[in-house]
């Protein structure tokens, strides 16, 4: 029956367009004719992204590439140059108009993307002073562990690539003029981190391979050049002379082109720190009141501390003491997936497809020293491919440091965390991303909507009884949610009004009621990343203020789930732009 009526439909629609004027015929043809010549466009753009980007194609799941390296030369960014530059004339031959809204996001993207691209080469000009951009163990490394095609095919095109990786070092070294010393540490780490990549991992899989005795000797003696490159590498980094070294630092012109083309944003970047700043204030105000109502329940008749943020700040420790022991962390967050999963359906707040993996994992070595835990998700060609919960290990810390970290990570937190990186956050979000008809939103993916979606479900998880609305609960999201807060105030106070370690360590430790390890850990995070911090807060205000106009615009008709859907079906767009779409008339 529901064929029928849809065929009726589409008759009917056809039977009024004839009656109506040629003009509009007309009209309605050229627009389907710009939508097919935008798609043909976006298609010879993917497969040029490719090419130029085989890294990238690899970790995508695009595989024809897989053998190629790109050598970071002057010459690779003469071509990418003109790859972009090219590509934006091209653009300017589609009127915006004629395209549906979906592909005007896809404009949109592409050409963010590429002005990015032109503004890195010929202003920012990180290839000279953030070595860490140096490192080939990820894409080894992913090819190593994901079966997209048979070990021996992988093994063959691994070999391809590792061949280049001496004239990669080399060009690498050649590019470096004044490297930011935070950054040259961070690139030693990483790159000796990624050395068990060639070391263990290459290793056990050509003793796990059927290839020839010849054909593996062969391998691994590119492997073992590569291992050498790398060492040659970070060697380079250990006893080149460094007399001037570039502050890790952006400032402001720098900062405030690189927010507008990482975050795209309908909000400045010093429009999103003042919010920040209210957003603390409000945040104070309300953990202020559930501390004094918490304060009988564990402090008894013992006087409550005068200052607002003293009294807060030992409500937290308080709590803070009841986490999972150290061996423990990761079996905890396993445990976990499946009771948060349950939530998400018997409150009917968005569809969970059970059939996409999540495996939680120990970190990769190769990814240590910027982020505890983080989700690394299939692309759009690999839709079947694992989602890994990466999860950093504790194994080798003191003792003090350990307590310091499970504190911040205690038995609230840990559930906001899964939720925040897993369910119903960045892996439900990036299953629905990938599942989006779009392959641009799913390859341009915009940062600030994927972490501000896993913010946001945080709020929404608490909001619909999550934890049965225990003010315990709500006093740590808080604590939590003042990190995300917080994120955004550190990262434009210290690469835009050049905020001292020292007033950093007040911020977190004091005022946002971080332990020492974790506040330490966030300070050596800004100082080799820049903008991306202050991601999680746009995203999650301006969804927010999206679902408050919705709300507002549907009455009583409006539904959570419903919109929760609507907005993922627009896959990783700018949270501007999903706005545009689903307030549109």
């Amino acid at each position: 029956m529901k064929l029928i009526t849809y065929t009726f439909t589409i008759l009917g629609f056809g039977i009024l367009a004839s009656c109506g004027s040629g003009s509009n015929t007309k009209k309605a043809l050229a627009d389907t004719a710009s939508n097919a010549s935008f798609k043909a466009y976006e298609d010879r753009f993917i497969e040029q992204l490719w090419k130029e980007n085989p890294e990238w194609a690899t970790q995508v799941g695009f595989h024809r590439y897989d053998s190629l390296l790109t050598i970071p030369d002057a010459k690779s960014r003469s071509l990418r140059l003109e790859f972009s530059k090219q590509h934006l004339n091209q653009l300017k031959s589609f009127d915006l108009d004629d395209l549906n809204l979906s592909q005007q996001t896809d404009y949109h993207l592409i050409q963010n993307y590429l002005e990015s691209n032109v503004w890195s080469i010929e202003k920012e000009k990180a290839y000279e002073w953030n070595p860490s951009a140096y490192n080939v163990s990820g894409t080894i490394a992913f090819m190593l562990a994901e079966n997209y095609a048979p070990l021996h095919d992988r093994l063959h095109a691994i070999e391809q690539r590792m061949a280049k990786i001496p004239a990669y070092y080399e060009a690498a070294k050649a590019q470096i003029k004044n490297p930011a010393i935070v950054l040259t540490d961070l690139a030693i780490q990483q790159n000796l981190g990624g050395l068990s990549v060639f070391e263990t991992d290459l290793r056990d899989s050509l003793k796990k391979s059927n290839l020839p005795a010849a054909e593996k000797a062969a391998i691994q003696v590119k492997a073992d050049q590569a291992i050498k490159a790398i060492n040659g590498f970070v060697a380079f980094l250990k006893t080149n002379p460094n007399p001037s070294p570039r502050s890790f630092r952006l400032g402001q012109e720098l900062y405030d082109q690189k927010f507008k083309y990482d975050i795209q944003s309908g909000s400045t970047a010093a429009e999103i720190y003042d919010a920040a700043i209210a957003r603390k204030r409000y945040l104070h105000a309300e953990m202020y009141k559930i501390s004094k109502e918490l304060w009988p329940k564990y402090f008894g008749k013992t006087a409550q501390p005068a200052d607002s943020l003293v009294l807060i700040r030992k409500m937290i420790d308080t709590l803070s003491v009841n986490h999972v022991k150290a061996e423990d962390f990761q079996s905890a967050i396993e445990a976990q997936i499946p009771k948060l999963v349950e939530f998400v359906k018997k409150k009917d707040l968005l569809y969970i497809d059970d059939s996409k993996p999540l495996v939680v994992r120990k970190e990769p070595a190769y990814m240590a020293g910027v982020a505890g835990a983080s989700i690394s998700a299939p692309g759009p060609y690999d839709k079947g491919g694992n989602t890994y919960y990466n999860v950093g290990s504790l194994a080798g810390w003191t003792k003090e440091a350990s307590e310091s970290y499970l504190r911040e990570y205690n038995h609230y937190i840990l559930q906001i965390l899964n939720i925040h990186e897993a369910i119903p956050g960045h892996y439900t979000q990036l299953v629905y991303a990938n599942q989006s008809p779009s392959l641009i939103k799913s390859i341009l993916g915009n940062g600030a909507m994927i972490e501000g979606w896993a913010v946001y479900t945080e709020q929404m998880m608490l909001e619909n009884g999550y934890g049965d609305n225990a003010p315990e609960m709500w006093l740590m999201w808080y604590k939590w949610h003042l990190r995300t807060v917080c994120n955004a105030i550190l990262d434009y106070s210290v690469h835009v009004k050049n905020m001292s370690e020292k007033d950093a360590m007040h911020l977190l430790v004091d005022e946002a009621f971080q332990q020492q390890a974790e506040a330490a850990g966030k300070w050596k995070r800004v100082s080799v990343s820049s903008v991306q911090l202050t991601s999680y807060f746009t995203g999650y205000k301006e969804i927010y203020d999206l679902r408050e106009a919705v709300k507002k615009e549907e009455g009583a008709k409006f539904k959570l789930k419903n919109f929760n859907e609507k907005f993922l079906s627009f896959g990783n767009s700018p949270v501007k732009y999903i706005r545009e779409m689903m307030l549109k008339k």
